[in-house]
């Protein structure tokens, strides 16, 4: 087995050699020195790794609970209620960003998801998240450097500071110094970075380690390589959900684990530095607790949509073909529409998108949004309000 002194990180001098004139004050100049150390991640790819028992007792415990979970939404839910998946999605990419202080209420997320993009950046940024999440459970059979990179791009697409859809040619640090020096972790020098991915993607192909004891140390890994220039915390955090599906953890739906990330972002960040001081233990127990939160809060926004639905159910007075009975599921995963979208995702003519929304408004299940005469927007209210409770209770752990 590895001992601590295996994993954890090694450090390389480096000549600091400036890229700008940046104005600092006499004691950034003071701490400035010819060199600075940069952090030598080992290889993990064949690496062996003693975790405490009770820990990995408890990990096991909080697979069992994502996969009963996965397994209760298909009984909870009939086949028409497929968009429920597409709703715990969208509550994961949410809960992902606002780990990074990137937030945005359920209906700004929804309006920016149809394009409404004078919602605000923050809106179109989560939504960015939603296609990359897409994206990374879709990779599930195999995440190699090249998926990645597809991730990274769908995450942080037209934000060009980031080099969407690149790795790093630069090195970069965390914290808030103007140079390495002083600050809080200095990342790889670029030069490392496609050892190490190349490393990382060989390790996620192991089938000998625990499912969530693979996947937590994978991603911490992950954000320890820090590939990118921005953007590495959500990339990183879909892909776990790569590993989740491929592990056979979850087959219907995207388990909300980020969520519960969100209930102490402080410990979280801790077990990432116990893990580059080689101790992996934390970041496991971090990931089974959060798999633990998320499974509890899942189970309440399921059972929220599945009442609202019954209220919706009990509100429509058409017949039972009647088109507005087709649409009514997909207010779960896109609680934000308009006439067009209504078209597009339900294979619908004008006359009977406009009938059904019609419907709906009547029904008090849609409500219109904004004063605009044309494209107007229509909002689900009761699931966007389930969303938000989601979303509050993640942070208030």
């Amino acid at each position: 087995m590895a001992d601590a002194a295996a994993l954890a990180l090694r450090w390389e001098e480096i000549r600091w050699e400036p890229t700008s004139e940046q104005p600092l004050s006499r004691a950034q100049r003071a701490r400035i020195q010819p060199t600075y150390a940069a952090a030598v991640p080992a290889d993990i790819a064949t690496m062996e790794f003693a975790i405490d028992s009770v820990v990995a007792a408890e990990a096991d415990d909080a697979r069992d609970a994502i996969a009963r979970f996965d397994t209760e939404l298909s009984a909870m839910f009939p086949s028409e209620f497929a968009p429920l998946s597409s709703v715990l999605l969208r509550t994961e990419s949410a809960s992902s960003s606002q780990i990074e202080n990137i937030t945005t209420g359920a209906r700004a997320l929804a309006l920016a998801e149809i394009g409404a993009a004078r919602y605000g950046s923050n809106a179109s940024l989560v939504a960015a998240n939603v296609d990359a999440m897409n994206r990374a459970v879709a990779l599930a059979d195999r995440v190699t450097p090249q998926a990645i990179l597809d991730i990274h791009e769908a995450l942080m697409r037209d934000e060009d500071y980031a080099r969407p859809g690149r790795f790093r040619d630069e090195q970069v640090w965390i914290g808030p110094s103007p140079t390495p020096h002083g600050a809080l972790f200095v990342p790889p020098h670029h030069d490392r970075v496609a050892a190490g991915i190349d490393d990382l993607c060989v390790f996620t192909e192991r089938t000998d380690l625990p499912l969530l004891t693979h996947v937590a140390i994978a991603h911490a890994q992950f954000e320890t390589i820090h590939p990118f220039n921005d953007g590495n915390g959500r990339t990183g955090r879909a892909l776990m959900h790569a590993l989740l599906k491929a592990g056979g953890a979850t087959t219907r739906t995207t388990l909300p684990v980020s969520a519960g990330l969100l209930k102490d972002t402080d410990a979280y960040f801790d077990a990432l530095t116990a893990y580059r001081l080689g101790d992996p233990g934390p970041i496991v127990a971090q990931f089974t607790h959060a798999a633990f939160a998320a499974v509890d809060n899942g189970r309440r926004l399921a059972r929220d949509l599945e009442t609202v639905y019954a209220a919706w159910s009990g509100r429509v007075s058409a017949r039972r073909h009647a088109s507005v009975w087709r649409v009514l599921p997909l207010l779960l995963s896109q609680p934000a529409l308009t006439s067009a979208t209504l078209q597009e995702r339900a294979g619908i003519s004008q006359p009977t998108a406009d009938n059904a929304l019609r419907q709906l408004v009547d029904a008090r299940i849609l409500q219109r949004s904004g004063d605009a005469r044309r494209n107007v927007v229509y909002v689900a209210t009761d699931v966007v309000e389930a969303l938000d409770a989601f979303a509050a209770r993640a942070r208030r752990g």
